[in-house]
């Protein structure tokens, strides 16, 4: 074949009138003229998308492509040499490598996604020494507050375990809120000096 090009495996003829025409498009759209570069979309786009539908499958990912094609094509038309090459395949070079380079992005994050899947199953959330320090810290909260008084001891573990505030304590035990106050500060200095806290 004359003047043609095979790309993924699809012949490409640019022999004729219409291979001359694409390079006049394109030396006019270098140029900035919209119009020409609406008449090159028109003329090409389809055959642009059919090229990367091949490579990708996925439709959506193919017209998004297909945009950054035309994107590049828009943005860098001055750098085809028509004397160097044929319009029509210069455009599908760059829809092919655009195509190509999303297989490989959207190959490299799968691969990605699987490694920290396969990390995550791995590690344990918790080491063993973990489990067992906090079950011996639980253990001496449970001890320091079985030596504080029962207001005190109530009003700390509503608050602590229980999630209520200051106010629905008071409603709760049914003491004033300022009670409720000083039984909270008096248990919790109890409760640090019994563990040896100091701040």
């Amino acid at each position: 074949m004359l003047g043609g090009m095979v790309i993924d495996g699809v012949d490409v003829p640019e022999d004729g009138p219409a291979a001359d025409h694409v390079a006049d498009l394109l030396v006019r759209v270098a140029a900035g003229d919209q119009a020409a570069f609406a008449d090159l979309y028109d003329m090409l786009s389809s055959r642009v998308f059919g090229l990367i539908r091949r490579v990708l499958v996925d439709p959506s990912q193919s017209e998004e492509v297909l945009q950054e094609v035309f994107l590049e094509v828009w943005q860098s038309a001055a750098a085809f040499a028509p004397n160097k090459g044929q319009g029509r395949s210069w455009v599908l070079t760059i829809a092919h490598r655009r195509a190509v380079d999303r297989v490989r992005s959207s190959q490299a994050s799968a691969d990605r996604d699987v490694r920290i899947g396969v990390r995550d199953a791995h590690t344990p959330q918790q080491s063993i020494a973990e489990q067992v320090e906090l079950r011996i810290e639980g253990r001496r909260v449970v001890r320091a507050l079985r030596t504080l008084p029962d207001p005190q001891r109530e009003a700390i573990t509503l608050a602590y375990f229980g999630g209520y505030s200051q106010s629905e304590i008071a409603a709760l035990v049914n003491a004033p809120l300022g009670t409720i106050k000083t039984r909270m500060r008096d248990g919790l200095t109890r409760l640090r000096q019994e563990m040896g806290v100091t701040l």
